[in-house]
């Protein structure tokens, strides 16, 4: 109930008419709340964008060349939760982890304008030592480095999915998310804020096999199909 988020969900679910679910999980959830009329599971539309710009982001972008990477051989890192950046002592913990991580593998770290100001602001710019702190970059660019990251650090609920989308083993700083499925197949892990648990999680994540399977949990990549087709037909 402290996300903006989740409460326009909840605000939104009661007054709908159609229901279009990512997920089971979040049929499920609904089901839960009294909600039932107009449920329709149809997949994530996250999940069509991240293959309609699979081969684009490859083909199109030059990030990786631009800032002298080779696929596999870094940590792509993202921070700008309110939760982490407002509370100093969270900051400082992720911004420590990000540092060690950084003597290990090479981490980029596209960084939010407040997460910037906040991390100056806080006299902890030096505690990020190696990390290669670059400008927030296009979206294009942001998911040819998500395809080629060795692991993707993160607060970000979209990226988490990303990250799966793309079977790149995801470490998420936050204490829940909502995309629980991520978790349950393997491919992510929850770390909160802790430095030696993020730094562990990576190290962690450096030397596991993960999963190959090819579940999918968030449909066929046509859930914007088949949400038109459902309104052309109601």
């Amino acid at each position: 109930m402290r996300m903006p988020e989740e409460v326009n969900r909840i605000v939104s679910d009661r007054i709908a008419t159609l229901l279009f679910c990512p997920t089971e999980t979040a049929v499920k959830n609904l089901k839960d709340e009294g909600i039932t009329n107009g449920v329709i599971n149809v997949g994530d539309v996250m999940f069509d964008v991240a293959l309609y710009y699979k081969q684009q982001a490859r083909q199109q972008s030059r990030m990786l060349q631009q800032l002298g990477l080779e696929e596999k051989s870094f940590v792509l890192a993202t921070c700008h939760r309110a939760e982490n950046t407002d509370d100093p002592r969270r900051l400082a913990q992720i911004v420590d982890a990000l540092g060690t991580v950084a003597e290990r593998l090479q981490v980029v770290f596209p960084i939010h304008p407040r997460t910037r100001k906040l991390i100056a602001e806080q006299g902890l710019a030096e505690k990020l030592g190696e990390v290669r702190i670059t400008d927030p970059i296009p979206f294009l660019d942001m998911v040819a480095l998500e395809q080629a990251a060795k692991i993707i650090l993160t607060d970000s609920g979209g990226v988490q999915k990303e990250a799966y989308f793309y079977r790149v083993p995801c470490v998420t700083m936050r204490d829940e998310t909502e995309w629980v499925e991520t978790v349950e197949l393997g491919w992510n892990v929850l770390v909160g804020a802790s430095s030696t648990r993020i730094v562990g999680a990576v190290e962690r994540a450096l030397v596991r096999d993960f999963p190959s399977n090819a579940a999918s949990p968030y449909g066929s990549g046509d859930s914007s199909r088949r949400i038109v087709n459902t309104l052309v037909e109601f």
